[in-house]
């Protein structure tokens, strides 16, 4: 594969442990939104591409080449994928740059360590994995044999904003729990994809195990609704994860969703304040705030406003906006031209409805070219504003004030589901805040997802786990042999 800088043009699917000439004649044209030139195309897959993916993912696992292989085998052909990853980590995270801005040092971390960490991780889990246990029965007199066996072809739809680590946050315990993949990515990120496929070939996977189709929102649904798939899981907007949940209910296949969020950081009156602001300074205008956990609601007692405030304008104004490719760069561009418009017509909107500007709010004087916008920091708003329930998905702060702490607990829990903070001087009292809000997970003093533990959200924040041992259960079905009692030659009972 070519590296970043050149233009990358596929006409392929990948299916059967090959590329396969794609049926569509239409391509989907990929922009560089810190250049707004073209770095490349890929196919817009069609129902035949799809059918021809997803029958290459059912032949591999009926014919048990994978499913049927010892988990420890399935472990060392994880490590091997790791180590083939790791050997693409500069074209990969130059790639994902290259495709939706992500700056680079930050692009190696989430796009090339992160993924072979996982892919590690459930290596480890498969090596210790039980896939039988012996129960003493209740209702008879003998004993049951509870199986736990691979769920069948696992279709895996990715968003944007995080392309490589979100696919293997799926990808890897899919693989250990022994499942074959058709994965389909999210458009703007497809190209990255390739080098995926490149990798699972240096492995030495076999064929059909994994499967690539590229494409939009028709190829994803093309994709879940096909009756060789039996198993979904859909990360991306909280509107579409909604129609992907309507097509597998009409199906009667089980769904694993990860939604969006506007997540609420809740400064209590003990907090520091220096401290709080620098950490929510990477949790809100990281990866431009284009980060399904952005911590971008920002509760705050009345009489400490002004001072958060000044402290989170403090924190947008030393970062540093260009060339995501520059190492020294810490927020690139908005991942599109139509993600910059919405962006600005929600601080439009929340203008309109009373917000305040205090920083950013516009585009920047340089770089000239690129979907670029500045950290923004909105005060005057109200738990009541659209800016402050819907996702933003860009570098914006809303900041919030509180009179107590039902009345903070109270604006957190009322909303997304899927993550919050607090910050406090006394860790006690900020777990039991964390008992008290009802998001899939919680930070005291810091939010750093661990992959040992799982990760998922609520309601419209969606539904199952990521990481940890829970990611794998929806990969797994389980399967209840019922043995009766029977005596031996010696006369007892077995």
């Amino acid at each position: 594969m070519k590296g970043a800088a050149a233009l990358l043009e596929y006409r392929d699917i990948y299916a059967g442990g090959r590329l396969v000439g794609s049926a569509s004649a239409d391509v989907i044209t990929i922009v560089n939104p810190a250049t707004e030139e073209v770095v490349g195309a890929v196919p817009s897959a069609v129902g035949v591409d799809v059918d021809r993916a997803v029958r290459s993912a059912r032949r591999a696992f009926d014919d048990g080449t994978w499913a049927t292989r010892p988990p420890a085998d399935r472990a060392d052909a994880l490590d091997r994928l790791a180590a083939a990853l790791e050997a693409r980590t500069e074209e990969a995270a130059r790639l994902v740059t290259a495709e939706m801005g992500m700056p680079i040092s930050y692009s190696r971390q989430h796009n090339a360590a992160a993924p072979c960490a996982i892919l590690r991780y459930y290596a480890n889990l498969a090596r210790a994995m039980d896939t039988e246990e012996t129960r003493t029965a209740v209702s008879f007199t003998g004993r049951t044999v509870v199986r736990r066996e691979p769920a069948g072809v696992a279709a895996v739809i990715t968003s944007w904003n995080y392309p490589i680590m979100l696919a293997f946050s799926q990808l890897a315990p899919a693989l250990a729990a022994g499942c074959t993949i058709v994965l389909k990515p999210a458009a703007a990120t497809s190209l990255s994809a390739y080098i995926l496929a490149e990798a699972f070939e240096a492995a030495d996977f076999p064929p059909g195990v994994f499967n690539l189709v590229t494409g939009t929102h028709q190829t994803a649904g093309a994709l879940a609704r096909h009756p060789g798939v039996d198993t979904v899981s859909f990360s991306g907007p909280t509107k579409q994860g909604r129609w992907i949940a309507s097509i597998c209910g009409a199906e009667l296949k089980p769904t694993h969703l990860e939604l969006g969020g506007q997540s609420a950081a809740i400064i209590l009156d003990d907090a520091d304040l220096s401290e709080a602001s620098s950490a929510l300074g990477g949790l809100i205008f990281g990866n431009s705030g284009q980060t399904c956990f952005a911590m971008s609601r920002v509760l705050v007692p009345e009489q400490r406003y002004g001072d958060l405030v000044d402290a989170l304008t403090e924190q947008a104004g030393r970062l540093r906006v260009g060339d995501p490719l520059a190492e020294d760069t810490t927020m690139g561009p908005l991942a599109s031209s139509r993600r910059r418009i919405d962006v600005e017509s929600r601080v439009r909107s929340g203008v309109g409805d009373g917000a305040r500007v205090v920083s950013g709010g516009r585009r920047p004087a340089s770089p000239v070219r690129g979907y670029f916008y500045e950290p923004t920091v909105l005060t005057g708003v109200t738990p009541q504003m659209p800016i402050a329930r819907e996702e933003i998905c860009g570098p914006i702060a809303t900041v919030i004030g509180y009179k107590d702490e039902a009345e903070a607990i109270r604006f957190a829990n009322d909303g997304f589901g899927l993550a919050a903070t607090v910050w406090t001087g006394d860790s006690q009292r900020g777990l039991d805040i964390a008992r008290r809000v009802r998001v899939g997970t919680f930070g005291v003093n810091l939010y750093e997802p661990d992959i040992g533990s799982p990760w998922g959200g609520r309601g419209p924040s969606g539904a199952g786990s990521a990481y940890g041992p829970e990611g794998m259960d929806p990969y797994l079905t389980s399967k209840s042999v019922f043995l009766p009692s029977f005596r031996t030659a010696t006369g007892k009972n077995a």
